[in-house]
């Protein structure tokens, strides 16, 4: 888990919760609207400097933003890992119950979208995909042809 997507979350979170746009928050805190998007999605780091004045704009202290955080990165420790990454050794149970992966290509780059895959499980009837979205993000695609999506959560 990076800390600057927690950071981008944790200060996204209190900008929607008060139902303000970017550009809003961006002109308060004396940044560039571009610059702040990609704070909030974890593609910048943030100064320490341009984090307590994102944060004044947003009317918290910068010491309640790094509590949420902190709190965020505690409970993803305390959770167990459910999903393997791609190429990560699968443990004896795992790989006894797993579905061979005969995946056409066309089928794979359908089921990712641009998103950061993480597993792809296809046989003749049913595929299943797995994508990390982001920290607190993932989402389960399964489908049973092309056309008929079966879940996506």
């Amino acid at each position: 888990m990076l800390l600057r997507r927690v950071i981008g979350d944790a200060l996204r979170a209190r900008r929607q919760a008060q139902h303000r746009t970017l550009r809003e928050v961006s002109t308060a805190a004396n940044v560039s609207l571009g610059y702040l998007s990609e704070i909030e999605r974890g593609q910048k780091e943030a100064s320490s400097e341009l984090l307590a004045a994102i944060c004044e704009a947003l009317g918290a202290a910068l010491s309640e933003v790094l509590r949420d955080v902190s709190d965020t990165l505690a409970h993803a420790e305390d959770l167990p890992r459910v999903l393997v990454p791609v190429g990560a050794p699968e443990s004896e149970s795992t790989a006894e119950t797993a579905v061979p992966e005969p995946a056409p290509a066309s089928a794979e780059a359908r089921l990712s979208r641009g998103a950061q895959k993480s597993k792809v499980s296809v046989d003749a009837k049913l595929s299943v995909a797995v994508h990390h979205d982001g920290p607190l993000r993932t989402t389960l695609r399964a489908t049973r042809n092309p056309r008929e999506v079966v879940y996506a959560a």
